[in-house]
């Protein structure tokens, strides 16, 4: 067992804590191509119990743990359930520790995912991408064309 110890930017939280990290098959778009890449996250309670219901999902697995095994101090640490080749994503620590501030609300919630065992009963699915580096460029276009009424006392 993990010691109680806790973080600077999480007072509220010790390394005891309950948490899901789950590995997602995400995209990057390079040079036109569309490349899939494997990506750590947690994942909050409420995400956790959407996906058990077999909605179509980009995790292909998940593992439930504690904070002390994925964050130290505010670095992440890659549980050895998950391939080498899985990158963290963006604000890990932080995300982590909301995901476990979730947990700790709804604590019933821990018992989709026993302590320390994986999950990858899911409904995988890579049909809606998730690509993390897309641009969304808004052009005149864009706008709703409203009928030239509708801003008219009549």
């Amino acid at each position: 067992m993990t010691t109680a110890t806790s973080y600077p930017n999480a007072p509220d939280l010790n390394a005891d804590n309950y948490v899901v990290v789950g590995l997602a098959t995400c995209f990057i778009r390079e040079e036109g191509e569309t490349v899939a890449v494997q990506i750590l996250e947690p994942i909050p309670s409420a995400a956790l119990e959407t996906i058990l219901k077999k909605i179509p999902t980009s995790y292909e697995i998940a593992y439930s743990t504690t904070l002390g095994e994925i964050v130290t101090g505010d670095e992440p640490q890659r549980p050895s359930v998950f391939p080498a080749t899985a990158q963290f994503c963006d604000e890990f620590a932080d995300r982590a520790f909301s995901a476990a501030r979730t947990y700790k609300s709804r604590p019933e919630a821990q018992e989709h995912i026993p302590l320390g065992t994986t999950c990858d009963d899911f409904n995988h699915s890579v049909e809606r991408k998730r690509v993390l580096n897309s641009e969304n460029i808004v052009t005149a276009e864009d706008n709703v064309k409203q009928h030239s009424h509708t801003h008219q006392v009549l």
